[in-house]
């Protein structure tokens, strides 16, 4: 049998655990900020508070564990997921989000870069969290808009539902598998796609 060269595996894995899975794992919840702003927050603070699915943050973010935290990050999730179920708070919400939830992301993103210099993870969160975080929100706008002027916005608390649920199975689907999170956005991308196009499609078609 060929000897298994020890140190070159773990030099191998060395990128791997302090670059690509952070960045995964960070482009995961950043994403999910992009719908939800602190949901994402929460479950990374719970998640690393009990060392669930491995989880590791740096220490400047130790304070995002501590039950103080938790405890205004679960009221926050809560105001915001009953408020995104109501029209026109959804769209404030929404349009609040273009200066929240890039910070969100970049926070949530930054904070798992736990094997690198903490001057080098916060420009990681920016890299990785901002623009995910902040495209995933005008994707937001762009259904939310639809969906108020075909509905006349009463099929947003339905929309908003299914953001909860998508925010929710991105954060999950980063914890178990972040090496799969490329494949989930792209089919996110999808879906949202084909839900505007059919929003616009029958927006333009309801005049005839």
């Amino acid at each position: 049998m060929p000897e298994v060269d020890v140190e070159a595996l773990g030099a191998a894995a060395g990128p791997m655990q302090a670059w690509v899975l952070p960045a995964l794992l960070g482009l995961g919840l950043a994403s999910a900020t992009g719908l939800r702003t602190f949901l994402p927050l929460l479950m990374l603070a719970l998640a690393a508070r009990f060392e669930v699915f491995d989880i590791q943050l740096i220490e400047q973010m130790d304070w995002l564990v501590s039950w103080p935290a938790i405890a205004a990050l679960g009221v926050a999730t809560t105001a915001e997921f009953l408020g995104d179920k109501i029209p026109a708070i959804d769209h404030g919400l929404n349009a609040l989000g273009y200066i929240t939830r890039p910070v969100a992301g970049a926070v949530a993103a930054g904070s798992v870069f736990w094997a690198v210099d903490p001057a080098m993870a916060a420009v990681a969160g920016l890299i990785v969290g901002a623009p995910a975080a902040l495209a995933f929100n005008a994707a937001q706008t762009g259904v939310r808009v639809g969906s108020t002027t075909t509905t006349g916005g009463l099929g947003n608390p339905i929309v908003s539902l299914i953001e909860d649920v998508a925010a929710f199975a991105t954060v999950i689907v980063a914890f178990l598998a972040p090496i799969l999170i490329p494949l989930v956005l792209l089919v996110l991308a999808v879906v949202v796609f084909r839900l505007a196009r059919r929003i616009r499609e029958r927006r333009t078609a309801r005049p005839a």
